[in-house]
């Protein structure tokens, strides 16, 4: 079994509803989390011109390869209405995979850790909540060294109601 660490995020119509029913998929298919951060609403990161975003941090224990977890986290992503039009653009749920364990994969379907992550506070933030000491297998850096030295000052702030 390995550690699968997602980053759920949406900014389009219920925001809190795509995530709860993201998680309640993805439940089905890997059992409860076993660490779940709190929501957090960030601005948007790379087209800055939409609406902001909420996201939250998801770990699970899995025995499934990769390649196979992406799958089943793009059809949910599907199933749930996202419509890939433009890199960054607005959507109603975005599932990615951070980590699964301290796998390193490169391929042209999915890169492992995800190669953003260390630029990204809206992925940082929720991840340091739960994970703070997970280390990072490429960079040799802890979750939290990583978002102390993260260049992203885009604001992410804990969703109040929950």
């Amino acid at each position: 079994m390995e550690t699968l660490i997602l980053l759920l995020g949406g900014n389009l119509g219920d925001r809190l509803f795509y995530l709860q029913e993201a998680e309640s998929r993805l439940s089905a298919l890997f059992g409860k989390p076993s660490q779940k951060s709190k929501v957090y609403e960030t601005a948007a990161w790379g087209l800055t011109e939409q609406p902001s975003f909420y996201n939250q941090a998801l770990a699970y224990e899995t025995a499934l390869p990769a390649l196979e977890i992406l799958a089943h986290t793009q059809q949910i992503e599907l199933d749930l209405g996202r419509i890939r039009k433009e890199r960054w653009g607005a959507r109603m749920i975005d599932i990615d995979i951070l980590f699964l364990g301290q796998q390193i994969l490169n391929t042209p379907e999915l890169q492992l850790p995800h190669p953003q992550l260390h630029l990204r506070r809206f992925a940082l933030v929720p991840l340091a909540e739960i994970l703070l000491h997970w280390q990072h297998p490429v960079l040799e850096k802890s979750v939290q060294e990583l978002l102390a030295r993260c260049p992203d000052s885009l604001e992410v702030k804990m969703l109040e109601e929950q």
